[in-house]
């Protein structure tokens, strides 16, 4: 695999410019957890990145059916790595196909690249974020203030587990 260091521009997370509600919410992301024997990536369009308990934080959600949340809740770090508009498709197909019946990263073209912190990442993204999990909880039906939100988002009580993890590095593409 390629270092990373060859492509990327390690910064500060304090220095990355995007809105992140549009660039979760619209552009979407591949969460990617697991070792560089036995990894997944997923995409999403639900997440955030901020500051909690005074260090830069990112939040992933992760339903409980997706062959990434076993190897997340293993882990002990995960990355969000972001695209540009003309890998649409393959962001497509990691958000519609399990990585338990098909090698995405084969189907898709993807390479591979181990971040600082031993995370895994793609040599295709525009902007990597590596996260240290630092906490998660699962959502409780009987903490949604809105039931409608509970009705419609999981008719199959497939809750997400949020993952946090503190920001331990940032890339962008050279």
């Amino acid at each position: 695999m390629e270092k990373i260091e060859t492509l990327f521009q390690k910064i500060e997370p304090q220095l990355l410019t995007d809105n992140f509600i549009q660039t979760i919410g619209d552009e979407w992301m591949l969460i990617t957890a697991g070792s560089i024997k036995k990894y997944n990536t997923m995409t999403a369009s639900w997440g955030a990145v901020g500051v909690l308990w005074n260090k830069p934080i990112a939040i992933c959600f992760i339903r409980p059916t997706r062959y990434t949340f076993e190897l997340a809740s293993q882990a002990e770090v995960f990355t969000l790595s972001f695209f540009h508009e003309e890998y649409r498709t393959i962001l497509n197909f990691c958000g519609s196909h399990s990585g338990k019946k098909i090698d995405k990263i084969k189907e898709t073209g993807l390479i591979a690249m181990i971040t600082e912190n031993k995370g895994i990442s793609y040599k295709q993204a525009r902007m990597i974020i590596e996260c240290r999990k630092v906490y998660f909880d699962d959502l409780k039906p009987a903490h949604f203030l809105n039931p409608e939100t509970d009705k419609k988002h999981y008719p199959k009580k497939d809750y997400h587990r949020m993952f946090i993890g503190e920001i331990v590095s940032c890339y962008v593409k050279k």
